[in-house]
Formats: structure tokens, C-alpha cells, sequence
């Protein structure tokens, strides 16, 4: 299937998403947010890979929400106002946003984000929701909301007061100034930052295979885990775990993950179930 907003391509079980609105610095018009989660959920749920990586194309990785989508939604929700549906339907819209990077975190596989340039506004919001963040040096996130007289809403401030500090979170939202790729690495933003956006995409692949090459359901757990963990206090994470464990471990996995190991060869694993739309609500 094709996108308007980006190109998907699926080779060695990593799927490659890439931005492909340099002309518009990538922003993210109306139908952006219903072909992102639309393809994320289709390699979740069809099991097309076991690792998502996200780029981007030319200076910038985003600079976020489509304004000129955002005024004409501003109006229609004006117009609606006189009817006395504004607010409900500008809740109705913000939800289905949020939803859109939601599934980004909610999905059963790995997802990296590869960020070159700004990342403005609703890039925030998107690549909190990743997995792992890497940067270039001359990458910078901004929390642009403010700028514009608007509060973020899609997702920045759940997400980001789990990554960085929160009152590096209220400076940076109060200010609406830039962090450069540096500071958001000393901070624990990004993983790793690069030279160049060309050496940034080859360690980030790099770091894909290596995730793919893992049994995917052990991957899963981990994810499933580290988010549950987040979320819980230590006790309901340890029962958690626990559960988890004694529902999902494999010894078939992990003794070919041992033997592959020790004969230096690629394990042969099963992929993750598929999952119907129906099945997964």
C-alpha cells in the first residue's frame, strides 16, 4: 500500500517509514494522522516486521501539525460553536490525534525514531511515544505549542516527564526555545547523536537488525514490560512479569536462542501472532 505523507518500505523483517513532505518540512496534514497509525497497526497486527524505524527526508524531521490544517479546523470548530458543538468536536479531534503516536507505544514491536533537523511541535509529541530516539548534531526539539498560543496536547507532557526531568519539561514548555541534539542527549532525550544524518540512518539500521535478529515475542515482552513498569509501582510490575512469564515463556525459544548463540547463527524464531482488529480491541 502507499501513503501521501511517507514511504513505507519492508526489507529483513524492519520496516522502514520515512517522511516524504521535504517541500512542507514535513509537517503532519489531516490525512498523516490517520495513514500513521493505520500502518503502524497493519505491520503490528499482520506481523510484516519486527522492528518500525522512523526518518525523515531533507533539513528538517518535522516541524509538526499542518498549520494551515489546523486554522481551517480552528474555523470549522468556530462555526460549530454556534451551534454549541465547538468544544466537542475540537475533544473529538485532539483524541483521535492522540491516538494516532498512542499507537506508536501501543504496538507489539520495537519502534526507533531517527531525527535530523527540528523537531517541532508534534514531532515531540511523536517521537516520545518511540521506543529509542537518535538525533544528528544539528537536531533540535521545540515544543512550538506555546509559540503559538496553544497548550500541547497530543502527547508531549504524559511522555516527556518520563524521559527528561521535569522542570527541564517547564522550561522548555514555559519558553518554547529549541534543545539542541547535545543537551537532549545529556538529559537522557536521545539515545545517541551523529555527525550526519546518512551515519545516524546506518547505526539506527544497525541497531534495528540487531533487534530483529532477537525472538520477537521475548522483544515484546520487553516492551510490554518496560511500559507496564513505567506505569505501576514495583510491586504490580514484579506480579506483572510474574504472570507474564508463567503465560508466555518458551523453552523451544530460548533453547534455540542459546544453541543459535553458541553455533554463531542467525536463531530461527516464531513470529508474533497475528492479531484481528476484531481480536485486539
Amino acid at each position: 500500500m502507499t501513503y501521501s505523507c511517507f514511504d513505507l518500505e519492508i526489507s529483513n523483517n524492519i520496516a522502514h517509514i520515512t517522511f516524504s513532505r521535504p517541500e512542507k518540512r514535513n509537517s503532519m496534514p489531516p490525512l498523516f494522522w490517520d495513514e500513521l497509525p493505520e500502518a503502524v497497526i497493519d505491520i503490528d497486527l499482520n506481523c510484516k516486521a519486527r522492528v518500525i524505524v522512523i526518518s525523515s527526508t531533507g533539513p528538517h524531521f518535522t516541524a509538526g501539525l499542518d498549520i494551515g490544517a489546523f486554522l481551517g479546523g480552528a474555523a470549522d470548530a468556530a462555526e460549530d460553536e454556534t451551534l454549541g458543538s465547538g468544544g466537542a468536536t475540537f475533544y473529538r479531534k485532539v483524541k483521535r490525534m492522540q491516538q494516532s503516536f498512542t499507537a506508536l507505544e501501543e504496538c507489539r514491536i520495537p519502534v526507533l525514531a531517527a531525527i535530523q533537523g527540528g523537531c517541532i511541535g508534534g514531532g515531540v509529541d511523536l517521537t516520545t511515544a518511540c521506543d529509542m530516539r537518535y538525533a544528528t548534531e544539528d537536531a533540535f526539539f521545540v515544543i512550538q505549542e506555546t509559540n503559538i498560543g496553544m497548550t500541547a496536547d497530543v502527547g508531549t507532557y504524559p511522555r516527556l516527564l518520563n524521559l527528561i526531568p521535569e522542570g527541564v519539561v517547564r522550561e522548555l514548555s514555559y519558553t518554547g526555545r529549541r534543545m539542541p541534539a547535545a543537551e537532549a542527549k545529556s538529559f537522557g532525550l536521545v539515545n545517541n547523536v551523529y555527525s550526519d544524518q546518512q551515519t545516524m540512518l546506518d547505526a539506527v539500521m544497525t541497531i534495528a537488525a540487531d533487534i530483529a535478529s532477537k525472538a520477537p515475542l521475548a522483544v515484546h515482552g520487553c516492551k510490554r514490560m518496560i511500559t507496564y513498569s513505567r506505569d505501576h509501582n514495583t510491586a504490580d510490575s514484579l506480579d506483572y512479569i510474574g504472570i507474564w512469564n508463567a503465560s508466555m515463556l518458551n523453552s523451544e525459544e530460548m533453547l534455540e536462542a542459546i544453541t543459535a548463540s553458541s553455533e554463531q547463527r542467525p536463531g530461527n524464531f516464531r513470529e508474533l501472532p497475528k492479531v484481528s482488529l476484531y481480536n485486539s480491541k
